[in-house]
C-alpha cells in the first residue's frame, strides 16, 4: 500500500507544487496517474520512490518512508523514469550485476518479456536506441517481481507492436500483493490497462475512481450535431462531437479516458459533485 498524507513539496525558489496532498493506493491494481504538463506527476513518483523528499507531511510505502532508502524497501520497489541513463555494459552484464538486489528476480520472466518485445542484443545498452533501452528496462523491471513497480511515460519511444506487448505483459504480471503505478500522457495507449484512474491537477488529487464507478456514473457518446446544455462536457471531434453525460439508465459503458480527463480538468466542480455522490443517488 502507498499512503500520502498532508504532503507539501516545493522546488527551491519556486511556488509550492503540492499542498496537503492526500493519496492512497491499494495492492492489486494498475493505477494510471494523469495530469497536465507541470502538474507534478514525475515529482510525485520520485517522492514515492524515495528520490525526492517532502517538505512536510508523510509518504509511506508498505509502511516505510521511502526517503530513508531502506534496502528492504528498495528491493521491493522498481522505478523506470521517462529519462534515464544506462551504463556502458551489455544486457547480460547488467542483469548479472543488478538482479541480486531483487530477491524475487525471475530470469525466465525476463527472457519471456524480452522475446515479446523482440529485443535483440545490440552491444552496450547505452549505445542502443531509446526504444530498445526502454524495452530492456521494462522487461528487467517486470522480472524483478517487486511489489511496487512505478513507470513514468513507459510507452514513449515504443512502436505500435511494442505498445501492445507492453499492455499484455503488464496485465499478465499484476497480482493481489503488487501495485503498478503508471504516469502517462498517452491515455489512449493505456485505455484498457489502467484501473483505477487518478488525476492530479493544481497540486491536488482531483479525481480517483475505478472503471466500475466511472462507467456507472458517466457515459460517452458521439453526436453529429452540437450538443445542448444537458451534457457534463463536450468537445469537437472529427465528424461531430464527443459528449460526456451523467449515466442515468444504469447501463455500464466504456468511457474514453481522454474525454474523461478533459472533463475533470475543465469542469472540476461538476465532476467532483457527481463522483462524490453514492451510486444509488446518481440515477435518481
Amino acid at each position: 500500500m502507498i499512503q500520502v498524507k498532508d504532503l507539501d513539496f516545493a522546488y527551491r525558489r519556486k511556488p509550492p507544487l503540492f499542498s496537503s496532498l492526500d493519496l492512497e493506493l491499494e495492492d492489486g491494481n494498475i493505477y494510471g496517474l494523469l495530469g497536465k504538463n507541470g502538474a507534478g506527476k514525475t515529482t510525485l513518483l520520485k517522492i514515492i520512490s524515495g528520490l525526492l523528499f517532502p517538505k512536510q507531511g508523510q509518504c509511506l510505502v508498505n509502511g516505510v518512508e521511502p526517503g530513508n532508502r531502506s534496502p528492504q524497501l528498495l528491493s521491493q520497489l522498481f522505478f523506470i523514469g521517462e529519462e534515464f541513463v544506462l551504463p556502458l555494459m551489455r544486457a547480460e552484464n547488467y542483469v548479472r550485476f543488478y538482479s541480486p538486489f531483487y530477491p524475487e528476480f525471475d530470469r525466465n520472466l525476463l527472457n519471456t518479456a524480452l522475446d515479446e518485445f523482440e529485443f535483440k542484443e545490440q552491444g552496450p545498452l547505452n549505445k542502443m536506441s531509446y526504444g530498445q533501452m526502454k524495452k530492456f528496462l521494462i522487461a528487467f523491471g517486470l522480472a524483478c517481481r517487486s511489489r511496487i513497480l512505478i513507470l513514468d511515460e513507459p510507452t514513449n519511444g515504443l512502436d505500435i507492436p511494442a505498445k501492445s506487448q507492453f499492455r499484455k505483459l503488464m496485465a499478465g504480471s499484476i497480482s493481489e500483493d503488487r501495485i503498478f503505478l503508471i504516469s502517462t500522457h498517452q491515455v489512449r495507449d493505456m485505455q484498457n490497462l489502467i484501473d483505477p484512474v487518478v488525476i492530479l491537477d493544481q497540486g491536488k488529487i482531483v479525481f480517483s475512481a475505478d472503471s466500475n464507478e466511472i462507467s456507472s456514473k458517466v457515459s460517452v457518446e458521439h453526436r453529429q450535431t452540437q450538443p445542448g446544455d444537458d451534457q457534463l462536457y463536450s468537445e469537437k471531434v472529427p465528424l461531430g462531437y464527443a459528449c460526456l453525460s451523467e449515466n442515468t439508465d444504469e447501463k455500464e459503458s466504456q468511457v474514453d479516458l481522454e474525454i474523461l480527463f478533459n472533463a475533470v480538468t475543465r469542469k472540476p466542480a461538476e465532476m467532483q459533485r457527481l463522483f462524490s455522490r453514492p451510486n444509488s443517488e446518481v440515477t435518481k
